[in-house]
């Protein structure tokens, strides 16, 4: 009877720690429910970005803060991106060592993707809605040239204006060009006023680039872009007619002197203490000229050879971008997770640039409301945005290096005075052949 007592007493022990081992856990698993689903356990991602000032960071902390909210069961274990021009990453590649998400430009997209480092993100951007909430103009930033989406982009186009002072147009009589003999009479306006008409910092080659391109996309809306990928020939008609555009222009005087020799500062100086009424550069300029000139400045949309082709073209911009944003490790043990996250950050950089840093320049959608307003020409732009019907190439996003060298050259060149448009016509050739 004592056996058979002890036994009874042991299994009552038993069931007893039993149930209170039981209760415990069911405890601690309705806490964990109650801060994400699966308990405190989180999945951790390794990310590589850009966090190395307060602007940096402020994209990064916000979309950090909004993901909290959303996805509380994912931590990032952030390593700041290297000024390196890709080469830390390239190293990471090599080693099998990619971060599970990382910020990849058109470089890392070229290179990855033919070492199979890089994960194709076709079916997500189904899958998540993505290519719904990209801006129609900036489709040219998901896409790659193979047709395949290696990034979920963030940054949209960027596009170059022509700025122009309205004080002075108005001072002078002088009617905002729509078409290049409104052009030429401006300038002719303000020469005899000795005012300068066109302010370019022609030193770098760039600017220089993109005012060939303005006129080129009057003819065709590609632009340089179909030179770049030889859709196109330097001596079509409408690149040829360009060239002489810029070439009628820089006779007529719409330069200042010396303009190949102005570096941004000094060209910038000219247009804002209202020495130049026009003045040409990417939007970037916005914030700058609206400092200096507040509401007198303004852009105009590209005079075309007549009124008809002014109208049809009026939304193709000279500008662009390419492929990159959040890219993901093609090694990354979830992919799906990963791809989501990498989408979910994505889509808040771009939220923040619109709301937080007043600016439209954003590859996607966005229907917040806005914290810091937009100046009244990102307000214009704002609007234009989703009216753009083309965008082409800065000369720094060209794919054809000895296009790009050549075309830099030539396009300066066409600012001496002393170059014609055979020759350049000419010079690209040789370059392209």
């Amino acid at each position: 009877m004592k056996k058979g007592l002890m036994g009874a007493l042991s299994l009552m022990l038993v069931f007893a720690l039993a149930a209170c081992g039981s209760d415990n856990s069911n405890n601690t698993n309705g806490a964990n429910a109650s801060n994400g689903g699966e308990g405190d356990k989180k999945t951790k991602l390794r990310i590589y970005a850009q966090y190395s000032d307060e602007d940096t960071k402020g994209y990064y902390d916000y979309a950090v803060a909004e993901l909290a909210r959303e996805m509380p069961n994912v931590e990032l274990e952030l390593e700041i991106q290297a000024q390196d021009d890709g080469q830390k990453l390239k190293s990471y590649a090599a080693t099998g060592n990619l971060p599970d998400i990382f910020n990849a430009g058109l470089d890392q997209i070229g290179v990855f993707r033919k070492s199979n480092n890089i994960l194709e993100l076709d079916k997500y951007v189904e899958q998540f809605g993505f290519k719904d909430k990209m801006q129609p103009s900036a489709m040219n930033t998901l896409y790659a040239d193979d047709n395949h989406v290696y990034a979920f982009p963030y940054a949209g186009n960027e596009f170059i204006m022509i700025y122009y002072n309205k004080e002075l147009f108005q001072q002078h009589n002088v009617k905002v060009p729509t078409t290049k003999d409104e052009l030429l009479a401006a300038v002719d306006a303000f020469n005899a006023a000795d005012i300068t008409p066109m302010s370019i910092f022609a030193k770098e080659k760039w600017p220089n680039v993109a005012l060939y391109d303005v006129f080129a996309t009057r003819y065709n809306p590609k632009g340089i872009t179909a030179l770049d990928s030889g859709e196109a020939k330097p001596s079509d008609e409408a690149y040829v007619k360009a060239a002489q555009d810029v070439i009628d222009l820089v006779k007529a005087g719409m330069f200042p002197k010396g303009a190949t020799n102005l570096n941004y500062d000094q060209a910038a100086a000219l247009f804002h203490e209202g020495k130049a009424a026009m003045f040409i550069n990417g939007q970037w300029e916005i914030e700058a000229s609206t400092k200096a000139l507040g509401d007198k400045v303004g852009y105009m949309y590209y005079p075309a050879p007549d009124s008809a082709s002014y109208e049809q073209n009026k939304y193709a911009f000279s500008g662009g971008g390419n492929p990159g944003g959040f890219a993901v490790s093609a090694n990354t043990p979830d992919k799906d997770l990963a791809a989501e996250v990498a989408s979910f950050m994505a889509l808040k950089y771009a939220e923040f640039k619109f709301t937080q840093k007043g600016s439209p320049i954003v590859a996607t959608k966005v229907d917040k409301e806005i914290v810091k307003a937009f100046d009244p020409m990102m307000t214009t732009l704002n609007e234009d945005i989703p009216k753009i019907t083309s965008t082409t190439a800065f000369a720094w996003g060209l794919s054809n290096s000895k296009f790009k060298a050549a075309i830099e050259d030539s396009s300066q060149a066409l600012l001496s005075g002393g170059y014609s448009a055979e020759q350049f016509v000419s010079d690209l050739e040789s370059a392209l052949k």
